[in-house]
C-alpha cells in the first residue's frame, strides 16, 4: 500500500503556501507571536504529512515483508521503523 500520492502532495503543497507566506510575514516584520505560530501550524503539517507516509509504508512495504519477504527483508523493514522512531522521539 503506497500513500496516496493525491493526499500527501496536496498536504504538502499546503504546507509549501504557509510557509511562503511566514517567508512574507518576516519581510513584513510581523508581529513574532503570530509567526511563531504560523510555524507551529507548518509543522504540524508536516508531522501529519510524515505519519500518513508512515502509516503506509507500515500497512504495505512493512506487512509485505513480514508475510512474504525473508528473515533478513523482514528484520530490515523492522530496523528501518525503529530507526524512524528513534528519530521522533528526539
Amino acid at each position: 500500500m503506497v500513500a496516496d500520492e493525491k493526499t500527501v502532495l496536496n498536504l504538502l503543497k499546503t504546507a509549501r503556501g504557509q510557509l511562503d507566506a511566514v517567508i512574507r510575514m518576516v519581510e513584513e516584520d510581523r508581529y513574532c507571536i503570530d509567526i511563531s505560530n504560523q510555524l507551529m501550524a507548518i509543522e504540524s503539517l508536516v508531522a501529519k504529512t510524515n505519519a500518513t507516509v508512515l502509516k503506509a509504508h507500515i500497512a504495505g512495504c512493512v506487512r509485505s515483508a513480514c508475510h512474504c519477504g525473508t528473515d533478513a527483508e523482514r528484520d530490515e523493514k523492522l530496523a528501518e521503523i525503529e530507526d524512524v522512531i528513534d528519530k521522533l522521539s528526539r
